[in-house]
């Protein structure tokens, strides 16, 4: 078994990646983030279940060089994204789950605390892109929210992973007219949401290590 340095890890896996993805034709822009989703979580599936909106990833790369902000519905998806590579365009993480009132007012209403995060989200003033990869509950709050006037945002990242109105909730997302990256079907979770982010980040700052991932 041969013994890789850290930084040659990453390297080799796309390589692998490359390698079994065979003939299949990704767009330029599509690829790293198929790739690096694939990267995240080993299942190849991804390669067809992403679906992309027009010009999505075009737009959020633009938004990310401006400053914005990113919204996720939960901690581990903060955790995950690099926020060393956001600031350098301005922009900050969000997540509000574990906040108090969050915590109060979804018990008052009867709902869930990611339903209220979107809510409490929607008063933030600068663009804001959504990586939403748990709760189904959060993209049907979005669309409530688009619907109503009370949020615009610049993308929606919807890989919410379960059996719940999971399938559905996408649907809501890619019918909204809001750019969006969806993990089509049950598929998802917080990892792929950080993962999806932090291509998008690599791409519009690169890293000298992402050099030749993706070819």
């Amino acid at each position: 078994m041969k013994t890789y340095l850290p930084r040659e890890i990453e390297k080799e896996s796309f390589r692998i990646i490359n390698e079994e993805l065979g003939g299949l034709e990704l767009t330029q822009n599509q690829a790293p983030i198929i790739k690096r989703v694939i990267h995240t979580t080993a299942d190849f599936e991804y390669a067809t279940s992403l679906c992309f909106s027009e010009n999505a990833v075009e737009i959020a790369l633009e938004a990310i060089k401006m400053g914005v902000d990113i919204v996720t519905d939960t901690q581990m998806t903060k955790a995950g994204i690099s926020k060393v590579t956001l600031l350098k365009g301005g922009g900050e993480v969000h997540c509000f789950i574990s906040d108090f009132d969050v915590a109060k007012k979804a018990k008052e209403k009867e709902t869930t605390r990611a339903s209220i995060c979107m809510e409490k989200a929607s008063l933030i003033k600068k663009p804001v892109i959504f990586a939403i990869g748990n709760a189904p509950t959060a993209l049907i709050s979005l669309d409530k929210l688009i619907k109503e006037g009370l949020v615009n945002p610049i993308l929606i990242i919807g890989v919410p992973v379960g059996f719940v109105n999971v399938v559905e909730s996408k649907e809501l997302i890619m019918k909204s007219g809001i750019p969006f990256i969806v993990a089509k079907g049950r598929k998802g979770g917080s990892n792929v949401a950080a993962s999806i982010v932090n291509a998008l980040l690599y791409m519009a700052f690169p890293r000298e290590e992402d050099e030749g991932l993706n070819n």
